[in-house]
């Protein structure tokens, strides 16, 4: 999927916000192979070295610093054709921690970043904004123009972040915005608080797996298909983007669902290894939430290739 050739389109170097995470890091390495020059702006609060072999590239250049400081931006964005914003606070829990410091993150560093990026001469912005600013909907198949009814400080944030940048679209700054569903799948940066890769490290450490409710319907994405459909973005024509949103998902599953398919497939992969027991127990949480990645396909023709098997 990721073979790519050397000659480079029109974007040829790309400032990646957040390059040191869970996606960042197994996108800049795809990028770099690409033929991609690199800048990766990160606090790399988990240590140097999560882009392996590339650590040294010379196409990669590696900023260590805050998304509030303006100098740091400028510093990083310059001679940059596009930029991906991944850098966040990245899910409820570790949002309330201090709600504060979120915010400052979240939302009040992003448009002084999307105005020096412009002022920088940056061609594209692409923002990860996040399938939860839809709330939770009856409908089945949640699309783009649905309205948005976020729940928690983190996805009113990541709502009002869209809003700002459309402000910013011009035909000298295209603007897109990807509302990825829940990324599974491993990283160098690995997560281990996102749905899927929880109940795996369950079921292979304690064999055991906890589901609280079970019939909340969750939608995913392996981060294989998330960095393909962040190539994507980049080398599509301007005007099949321009001002646009895209939901990035696979499929909508139960959590009971997701439980049982890594049961099975934990036990296939170690057949040595106790049996894998699920255990339900009830939940007061019964939100689902589902979206339909149709418009990128048709448009774009990106459609996910790993399942979460």
């Amino acid at each position: 999927m990721f073979e790519r050739s050397r000659e480079l389109a029109e974007i040829k170097k790309v400032l990646v916000t957040g390059g040191a995470g869970y996606v960042g890091s197994a996108l800049v390495p795809k990028l770099i192979d690409a033929g991609y020059l690199v800048n990766v702006l990160d606090l790399y609060l988990y240590g140097d070295d999560v882009f392996g072999d590339h650590h040294s590239h010379p196409n990669l250049r590696q900023v260590r610093g805050d998304l509030r400081d303006r100098s740091v931006i400028e510093d990083a964005v310059k001679e940059c054709d596009a930029v991906i914003h991944l850098a966040c606070i990245s899910n409820d829990p570790s949002f309330e921690l201090n709600p504060e410091l979120g915010k400052s993150i979240n939302l009040d560093a992003f448009r002084p970043l999307v105005e020096i990026s412009r002022g920088a001469g940056v061609q594209r912005f692409i923002y990860a904004s996040s399938s939860s600013v839809y709330g939770v909907k009856e409908e089945s198949d949640v699309h783009e123009e649905m309205t948005l009814e976020p729940l928690t400080d983190y996805s009113k944030f990541k709502a009002e972040c869209e809003e700002i940048l459309s402000e910013y679209q011009s035909d000298e700054f295209t603007t897109t915005t990807i509302r990825p569903a829940t990324v599974c799948g491993y990283a160098p940066r690995q997560r281990l608080d996102v749905v899927v890769n929880i109940l795996t490290n369950l079921a292979y450490h304690k064999r055991e797996i906890t589901v609280f409710g079970g019939e909340q319907l969750r939608p995913n994405i392996h981060i294989a298909d998330m960095v393909e459909a962040y190539f994507v973005l980049l080398k599509a024509p301007k005007e099949k983007i321009a001002g646009e949103t895209f939901n990035a998902g696979y499929r909508n599953m139960k959590v009971m669902e997701i439980a049982e398919v890594v049961k099975r497939v934990v036990e296939e992969e170690f057949p040595d290894l106790a049996p894998i027991e699920i255990e339900r127990t009830e939940s007061d949480d019964n939100r689902s939430y589902r979206v339909t990645s149709d418009k990128i396909a048709e448009k774009l023709g990106f459609v996910p290739q790993f399942t979460v098997e």
